[in-house]
């Protein structure tokens, strides 16, 4: 008996949701983080830093994707954020919001989590 290999497809119409998500996480955290006096210079410098995770690659697809999907979902971040926000520790904060405007700059631009088999393949675009 054969059997076909499905794989999850995402309508346009997802896939314009899940950016749009993403393009207002972006801006919800830079506007947060300049509210709370953030350093542009400092956002500027850190904003790519949760892309280091991709070195992961240099030892395989899988442990890549690991790397890079840990580094780039909003748990992470969040928690950081809750956790500054109620110990006061607003240099905490500040790295949080620099973390979650990464995501949310990557998925407005179509870069979703990567899956195990090729660094092009996502959850938002293959």
């Amino acid at each position: 008996m054969k059997t076909n290999n499905v794989s999850l497809r995402f309508s346009p119409s997802t896939q314009t949701l899940l950016r749009l998500e993403g393009l207002l996480e972006f801006a919800a955290a830079i506007a947060l983080y300049a509210h709370l006096g953030g350093n542009g210079w400092i956002f500027a410098a850190l904003v790519l830093t949760p892309d280091v995770a991709m070195l992961g690659y240099l030892l395989n697809t899988r442990v890549g994707a690991f790397c890079y999907n840990l580094a780039h979902t909003t748990a992470l971040p969040l928690a950081l954020a809750i956790i500054a926000f109620l110990t006061g520790a607003t240099t905490a904060l500040l790295l949080a919001l620099i973390w979650i405007a990464h995501i949310g700059m990557d998925r407005s631009v179509g870069y979703g989590f990567k899956s195990p088999d090729s660094f092009k393949s996502t959850h938002l675009s293959r």
